[in-house]
């Protein structure tokens, strides 16, 4: 007997015929009625701050964290697969728990890696038309609705970001936190992507193209380390650690 089609909407399970065609995302950001906001709105303000009351109560406590991204589509017997399995464990011996979309491919082999070197392995689920659920290797998992709540909890409880090889999904995390680093909103926040081969092309035209063309400043490609060597990544991560230790504490308004 096939497994039965389900969906999270939050904390609640959906299965069968109760499963909706579109997401919460979708119906927020494809309203064609001018006065939907009116009616809708100001009731979905409450959903959403409940998902970042919920993110931040459950990520406090997590310790230094390092967010691993990569393809769903990334198969068990791909070389990246492992290789995401071989980088999270190195995270977890050098004291960070990982976190990762808690799906499938990438993710799977990083929780995986995670939760099998005794660390923290965590999933931040996302509601999707195709969504498969977290996968088996989440040993805390948090489904969310709207896909900035989502990112606001990546940058926040993490440290720094490993990228494997992955599509439009992982660019949309890259270029994100590289943003976020470049305009100063994060600080000692190392990007690192894993793959000199798959990633060399893109380096390649932020450099000729982009930043030749003054689009970028080439200085913005110092945010970016590419390489194939694991304890490289490893090393930043932790050079990064010790880098906001020594930092002094900001002074906060009474």
């Amino acid at each position: 007997m096939s497994e039965p089609r389900n969906r999270r909407r939050g904390p609640v399970l959906l299965r069968r015929a109760l499963v909706e065609e579109t997401t919460t995302d979708q119906r927020l950001l494809d309203s064609h009625d001018p006065t939907d906001w009116v009616h809708t709105d100001p009731w979905r303000v409450l959903r959403i701050q409940a998902e970042f009351v919920e993110g931040f109560g459950a990520l406090a406590e997590l310790g230094p964290a390092i967010a691993v991204f990569g393809s769903a589509r990334t198969r068990v017997d791909d070389p990246v697969y492992a290789v995401g399995v071989e980088v999270s464990q190195r995270l977890v011996e050098a004291g960070f728990a990982v976190i990762t979309g808690g799906g499938p491919g990438a993710m799977e082999a990083a929780n995986k890696g995670a939760s099998e070197a005794g660390g923290i392995s965590v999933g931040l689920g996302i509601e999707l038309p195709f969504e498969s659920g977290l996968n088996q290797w989440v040993d805390m998992g948090i489904n969310f609705r709207y896909f900035f709540a989502r990112k606001t909890m990546f940058v926040k409880y993490s440290q720094g970001f490993v990228v494997l090889p992955g599509g439009l999904g992982t660019l949309d995390e890259l270029f994100e936190a590289l943003t976020l680093v470049q305009t100063g909103k994060v600080t000692s926040f190392p990007v690192v992507l894993v793959g000199t081969d798959y990633w060399g092309g893109l380096v390649d035209w932020l450099r000729d193209t982009v930043a030749a063309q003054g689009k970028m400043s080439s200085e913005d490609l110092e945010l970016i380390t590419v390489t194939d060597d694991l304890q490289e990544v490893v090393d930043l991560m932790v050079a990064a650690r010790h880098g906001r230790a020594q930092q002094p504490e900001p002074h906060r308004p009474e």
